[in-house]
């Protein structure tokens, strides 16, 4: 009886380990918006948008770190769509002040 529960939670936490899975992707989408949200100045014409990016972005390399992967992505999203709207908005009042 006692082998056959320790089977069981062994088998358990395998499957959890398995059915998590790193969010690579949304890391690497998060990573090229911020960095394009950085090349096109964001940081001065966008800053609060851009400091909303940056702070999802450094949470979700935190929660990779330290494997909480779930977390991890939420956040990854969230950077990207921060780091997204900065850039359009740098590149709005960049493109106005030039007419």
């Amino acid at each position: 009886m006692k082998r056959l529960s320790l089977l069981f939670f062994l088998l358990f936490l395998t499957a959890c380990g398995l059915t998590t899975t790193r969010p690579k992707l949304e890391m690497n989408l998060a990573a090229s918006a911020f960095m394009a949200a950085k090349d096109a100045k964001a940081y001065i014409l966008s800053p609060s948008r851009y400091r909303k990016a940056e702070f999802y972005y450094l949470k979700a390399k935190s929660a990779y770190r330290k494997k909480y992967f779930n977390k991890a992505k939420q956040y990854a999203i969230m950077a990207r769509k921060e780091a997204e709207k900065a850039e359009f908005i740098a590149i709005r009042k960049a493109t106005l002040e030039n007419l």
